[in-house]
């Protein structure tokens, strides 16, 4: 499986009617679960929700993959 970078959001059953709407869904639903977290909460809940959906990608080649992009953003600002 190749990792897939086009968006891919959306929930099942649900129609929407702009292809950015199930991408804000989950912005806001991410946003409300960090709602009234420490800044230490916070972490501890994103390190936690990076390693439930590693998990349920379970493609090792993939998760690499996306380890590598994301570092390339983030080292990139350096």
């Amino acid at each position: 499986m190749a990792l897939n970078l086009q968006p891919n959001l959306a929930e099942p059953g649900k129609r929407y009617f702009r292809a950015f709407s199930p991408g804000d869904d989950f912005y806001e639903a991410l946003i409300d679960a960090h709602r009234e977290l420490s800044d230490e909460q916070s972490e501890m809940l994103n390190a936690r929700l990076i390693l439930l959906l590693a998990n349920h990608v379970g493609d090792i080649t993939v998760l690499r993959e996306a380890l590598k992009l994301a570092r390339e953003g983030v080292a990139a600002e350096d």
